[in-house]
């Protein structure tokens, strides 16, 4: 364990992805979008392509309490998709810039506290 910073269970963590189709036609269309955005940002959610976003939870327990907070932001239209994978299934994304291949985002490092 180096400086009290341990990797977590490749299989315990969990990536919670946020899908979303939302409609941008009219003004009021466009301000419920950009508040459903901002709220993923301020819930630790980072944009992976547009209207796709990912949080690493430490575990299972902490994905559910993050879908519940989405859930409640949700916005009257549109389609919005939760999707959980472990760490491990998250590690074999394969991800392309044009032709150069990159590594998927790494989860934050975890302090354990006993």
């Amino acid at each position: 364990m180096e400086g009290g910073l341990k990797k977590l269970s490749e299989y315990r963590g969990m990536w919670l992805f946020t899908m979303f189709d939302l409609p941008v036609v009219s003004v009021e269309d466009r301000r419920r979008y950009t508040q459903f955005r901002n709220t993923l940002l301020k819930l630790g959610f980072e944009m992976l392509q547009f209207s796709v976003y990912a949080r690493y939870c430490a575990s299972e327990d902490g994905s559910e309490l993050f879908r519940k907070r989405v859930q409640k932001a949700l916005p009257p239209g549109g389609q919005v998709r939760l999707l959980s994978v472990t760490d491990r299934q998250f590690g074999k994304m394969e991800v392309y810039y044009g032709k150069r291949k990159q590594s998927p985002q790494q989860p934050p490092p975890q302090m354990l506290l006993f």
